[in-house]
């Protein structure tokens, strides 16, 4: 079980009041826990990724184990810690302004 944390907005679009979890087949990897969590929760489809290119939108972020995992190769592997259920991945809508 991969534990997510989503933020508040995108908590309430999937209609979750905590963090979710979810379950990946081995490697895990960020790409396959943004698939689980689109087939389990399908008002995500598309917030986090782009629904053609798959690529994580301009103003997200995926943090894991104070690591950010943002440009980080979609199929790398996750850090074992989140793996075993110990810390979760976090996904973070960044903020931008001036």
């Amino acid at each position: 079980m991969i534990r997510v944390v989503l933020p508040h907005h995108l908590r309430n679009l999937a209609g979750v009041s905590d963090e979710v979890q979810v379950t990946v087949a081995s490697p895990a990897t960020i790409s396959a826990v943004l698939d689980a969590l689109e087939t389990s929760y399908p008002a995500l489809r598309g917030t986090v990724r782009d629904h053609g290119t798959l690529k994580r939108r301009a103003f997200i972020r995926f943090f894991a184990c104070q690591e950010d995992l943002s440009h980080a190769p979609p199929n790398a592997p996750l850090p074992d810690l989140v793996v075993c259920g110990a810390e979760p991945l976090m996904i973070i809508g960044a903020m931008a302004g001036g």
